[in-house]
């Protein structure tokens, strides 16, 4: 990596951390903050999380090409805005109207974040080092959220909204450094080169889904967000505390345990796995995952020895923790070297498009599932989907090529001996003969 891309990197890592640790302070009060604080109700509470959702998965679609046209840093610093404003609006409504338009606009303006982000990082790496820039990348981002939010939990009294509107403040000012930040990056003159749009080439969705896998990838990712990430605040969090029987601080402690395992294991995992096949590495995660489900499962049986339950479903968690580590260095750079140059833009966009539906479905699922205590089909649900994760990878992998699956282990072709390498005879070189 030159010098100028790795500043360009440091620079882009550091604002991704500092908006994390200011998207800490809140993510975990927004629920209690709507319904509670400013007394609107669970209902105006869940509209609230969907008006996020649906604000990201409207402006998902038209952000990939805005990013290949206009570049990552403009679309990056838009964001960036948007955000901010959203959760200065966050922090000063007071009615239902006001607090629903807050969460959309923030939605969108995180939504647009993360593609132009992933892109920014995809043009100030190589092949080679992709993976451990999207690694590090998610490391701040667990660092940053786990400190803001043992930091924004201290601060946090639901008889004084103007505490929750201080959090909200800090969060809107972090982003606002993050797109200064952005502002300050300078980037490498040959990736601009490399991944400026061509107008005569095609482009766009259509080529999009003619990409097998890359469709693959996007279905393969449906999965895993479903089945993991879309679990942690509905069908998950309520079995916990519903079948297993812990207590609500425990639960944090759980969540803490997820956040522990990757910050403690990331790079020690990257070394294990970033020379060796994605593919594998993805279906590794689902058994491991299938296990995690076990355990979450075997958890709920154990109502006559509570420790052994609780230490079980934190089990769950820190194999959750282990899975997502694992997949960090591996999903985000495979969208990359799966996408033409003047494209990445529009690849990352579509996988981001995928997560905030699986992140959509995911918890809805869930908690239509626990409401109706159907839990043994719950967690079946989610091992089937677990082991689907394994069967999806092998079958991605065959279809991918050296270079995309494992680019470590890509030998460049040996070159050519000069002519002054070559044996002399009679003082000429001696020409190679073809067949010989």
């Amino acid at each position: 990596m030159t010098t100028e891309m790795g500043a360009a990197l440091r620079r882009i890592q550091l604002g991704n951390a500092l908006s994390a640790f200011g998207n800490g302070f809140t993510v975990p009060f927004l629920f209690i903050y709507v319904a509670q604080v400013r007394d609107l109700g669970a209902t105006t509470a869940g509209v609230v999380l969907a008006a996020y959702a649906v604000a990201a998965l409207c402006v998902l679609p038209f952000t990939g090409r805005a990013i290949d046209q206009r570049g990552p840093l403009p679309v990056a610093m838009t964001g960036a805005v948007l955000a901010a404003i959203g959760a200065m609006g966050f922090g000063l409504a007071s009615t239902a109207v006001t607090v629903v338009a807050a969460s959309a606009v923030m939605g969108a303006g995180v939504a647009i974040i993360a593609p132009s982000l992933a892109t920014l990082i995809v043009w100030c790496s190589t092949t080679k080092t992709r993976s451990r820039a999207f690694a590090t990348q998610f490391f701040l981002n667990n660092l940053g959220l786990g400190i803001g939010g043992l930091i924004g939990g201290l601060m946090v009294d639901t008889s004084r909204p103007g505490s929750f509107t201080l959090l909200f403040s800090i969060e809107a000012v972090m982003f606002l450094v993050l797109g200064a930040v952005v502002c300050t990056v300078r980037l490498p003159r040959t990736s601009r080169i490399e991944c400026a749009p061509s107008d005569k080439a095609p482009g766009g969705w259509r080529m999009l889904v003619r990409d097998r896998a890359m469709v693959q990838l996007c279905v393969l990712g449906g999965v895993m967000f479903f089945a993991c990430y879309g679990q942690f605040e509905s069908g998950l969090a309520a079995f916990a505390t519903e079948v297993t029987r812990i207590q609500p601080a425990t639960l944090g402690i759980a969540l803490a345990a997820n956040t522990a395992v990757i910050v403690a294991a990331q790079f020690l995992i990257l070394k294990k796995i970033e020379r060796r096949r994605r593919s594998r590495v993805i279906a590794a995660v689902g058994l491991i995952w299938t296990v995690a489900w076990v355990a979450a499962g075997v958890s709920g049986l154990l109502h006559g020895s509570h420790a052994v339950a609780t230490v079980t479903l934190i089990s769950t968690y820190a194999l959750f923790g282990l899975g997502e580590a694992m997949l960090s260095p591996t999903v985000a750079p495979l969208v990359a070297d799966l996408a033409p140059a003047r494209m990445i833009g529009q690849y990352n966009s579509a996988f981001a498009l995928v997560k905030q539906l699986a992140l959509a479905v995911g918890p809805a699922v869930g908690g239509l599932m626990a409401g109706a205590g159907m839990w043994g089909a719950y967690i079946g649900m989610l091992i089937a989907f677990s082991l689907g994760i394994t069967w999806l990878a092998l079958r991605m992998g065959r279809g991918l090529t050296p270079a995309q699956d494992n680019p470590h282990a890509v030998v460049p072709a040996p070159r050519e001996p000069l002519a002054a390498d070559r044996p002399l005879v009679t003082g000429r070189p001696v020409e190679a003969s073809v067949g010989g």
